[in-house]
C-alpha cells in the first residue's frame, strides 16, 4: 500500500481536525521540506503492519511489569513525545535517572542514550523494558505475556511473519518511532516562504543572533534538526552527580559529557539538561549567558555571553518558533 493509501486509511474515521498551520496533516513518512531520507535497517522496512503493531505496543502498559507504565506515559504526544517531569516515574513509583527526551526525529540519531552507549534504535527501545526504574521486566516474561493475546499474535504474523518474539517487539516500536516526523513549525514555514505574516520582528532577532558567531549556538545545535549529536559538557556543574558518558567509556574526560538534544519543539518539553533541573528556557539561557560553572571537561564553546533582557527574550521567541504543532497534534499517532 503507497504512503496516500495509507493516509487516507488511517485517517478515514478521524474527525476534523483543528487546524493550527495551513497545511495538511503529514502523512506518514513523508519526509519534511530540507530533512534526509529516512533509513531503516535491512528487514525493518517501513509497512503499515508494522507501524500499526508498534504503535499499540507503544500505548500498552501491559509493557511493564505491572501493567501500569508504557511507552506514551514518558512520551506525551502533546510535548512532543517528551515528558514534563525531570525524572520519569516508572513501576511502582520507581523514579527515573535522567530527563526523557523528545522522540521527534528519533529516526536520525546516530546513537541512542543521553551516553550515546546503544547504537541503534532497534536496540534502544528494548532499554526502558528491561531498565528496573522503568518497565521492570525481562524481554522473555514478556514475550509470553503477549502471545497470550491472539491481537497481538495475529498482527505479528501479518508485520514480520513470525510469532510475537524479541525480534517482533523491537523492531515493531521503532518501525513506529521512525515515523515521529517533525519539521513544520512556523519556522520551516517561514524558512520555505510559506505563511511570512506569522514570523514576527522578535523571531527574526532571535533568529539572527541564534545563527550569529557571537554567541555560537549552531556550534553544537546546527543542521534541520537543530543538534549535531556530539557529546559534550555544559557546565551545568562544577562537580557532576551522573557522569554522564563516562559511564559508557570509563574515561575521564568524559566525565560530565552527554549528547548534544535536538532543539525542535523545545518549548514543549520543560523541565531541561540531563536532569531536568532547569525548569524554563530563560533559565537555560542565564546558564549560557553565565558562562557554565566551570567544570573540569567543560566545553571550551561554554562562555559567558552576557545576553541582555531583550537578546534573551528574542532567542525564546525563535526557540518557540520551532514549536510544531502539527505534529504534536496529528491523529495519526494519537492512541
Amino acid at each position: 500500500m503507497g504512503v496516500g493509501s495509507l493516509f487516507l486509511v488511517l485517517t478515514a474515521c478521524q474527525p476534523e481536525p483543528e487546524m493550527t498551520s495551513p497545511d495538511p496533516w503529514p502523512a506518514l513518512m513523508e519526509v519534511p521540506a530540507g530533512f534526509p531520507a529516512v533509513e531503516a535497517p535491512e528487514g525493518n522496512e517501513f509497512t503499515q503492519a508494522r507501524w500499526e503493531l508498534g504503535k499499540k505496543l507503544f500505548y500498552d502498559p501491559n509493557l511493564s511489569l505491572d501493567r501500569t507504565v508504557s511507552c506514551a506515559s514518558c512520551h506525551r504526544q502533546d510535548l512532543a513525545f517528551a515528558d514534563d517531569r525531570p525524572v520519569s516515574t516508572g513501576i511502582e513509583g520507581r523514579l527515573g535517572t535522567r530527563n526523557s527526551p523528545s522522540l521527534a526525529n528519533v529516526a536520525y540519531h546516530p546513537h541512542f542514550t543521553r551516553e550515546g552507549g546503544v547504537p541503534t534504535l532497534e536496540m534502544q527501545v528494548g532499554v526502558p523494558i528491561q531498565e528496573h526504574n522503568e518497565f521492570g521486566i525481562e524481554m522473555i516474561p514478556l514475550v509470553e505475556r503477549l502471545a497470550q493475546d491472539p491481537i497481538y499474535e495475529q498482527m505479528a504474523w501479518e508485520a514480520y511473519e513470525r510469532p510475537v518474539d524479541p525480534f517482533v517487539i523491537t523492531r515493531a516500536l521503532s518501525c513506529f518511532e521512525r515515523s515521529l516526523l517533525s519539521g513544520n513549525s512556523v519556522f520551516d514555514q517561514w524558512e520555505r516562504g510559506e505563511n511570512p505574516e506569522a514570523w514576527t520582528a522578535s523571531e527574526q532577532r532571535g533568529y539572527d543572533l541564534f545563527f550569529s558567531e557571537r554567541i555560537g549556538c549552531t556550534d553544537c545545535h546546527g543542521g534541520f534538526n537543530f543538534t549535531d549529536y556530539s557529546f559534550q559538557n555544559n557546565g551545568l556543574y562544577a562537580e557532576y552527580e551522573d557522569p554522564g558518558r563516562y559511564r559508557l567509556t570509563a574515561l575521564e574526560s568524559d566525565r560530565g559529557l552527554f549528547k548534544v538534544p535536538s532543539l525542535r519543539n523545545v518549548a514543549l518539553s520543560p523541565p531541561y539538561m540531563h536532569d531536568g533541573s532547569l525548569e524554563t528556557l530563560e533559565a537555560v539561557l542565564n546558564h549560557y549567558s553565565e558562562g557554565g560553572k566551570g567544570a573540569v571537561n567543560q566545553s571550551p564553546l561554554i562562555t559567558p555571553l552576557a545576553l541582555t533582557a531583550q537578546e534573551k527574550e528574542d532567542l525564546i521567541a525563535f526557540l518557540e518558533s520551532l514549536t510544531d504543532w502539527t505534529f504534536v497534534q496529528n491523529p495519526l499517532f494519537a492512541q
